[in-house]
């Protein structure tokens, strides 16, 4: 059996199709129109998320979570952040309660 896919390959996967024609790939074109275009597409596959949460609907919640991951892997891609970052950040959240850690955050 191989190797399960992870998100660190959907990111080396978003890099290496980022580099294409963009009227030869989805990822190429996003990346090619900018933040603000890929930012709203990563929106609507989050609304389109829930709405497949909300209505129980657990094979189109499972296409919707892999559009959403997808489009928050180009949006990280165009804004130069890699995903270890993310993992980094996410690994200092759990290093607490998720009440202590969302405390942290507010203002006063």
């Amino acid at each position: 059996m191989g190797k399960q896919f992870d998100l660190s390959d959907l990111e080396e996967i978003v890099a290496e199709r980022a580099k294409a024609s963009p009227d030869q790939s989805w990822t190429a074109k996003l990346v090619a129109h900018g933040q603000a275009k890929a930012a709203k597409k990563l929106g609507e596959e989050a609304v389109e998320t829930v709405i497949a949460a909300i209505s129980n609907d657990r094979d189109n919640l499972v296409a919707e979570s892999a559009d959403l991951l997808y489009h928050l892997m180009v949006v990280l891609k165009i804004a130069g952040i890699p995903l270890q970052d993310i993992m980094e950040e996410l690994g200092r959240r759990t290093a607490q309660s998720g009440l202590q850690e969302k405390a942290s955050r507010q203002t006063p």
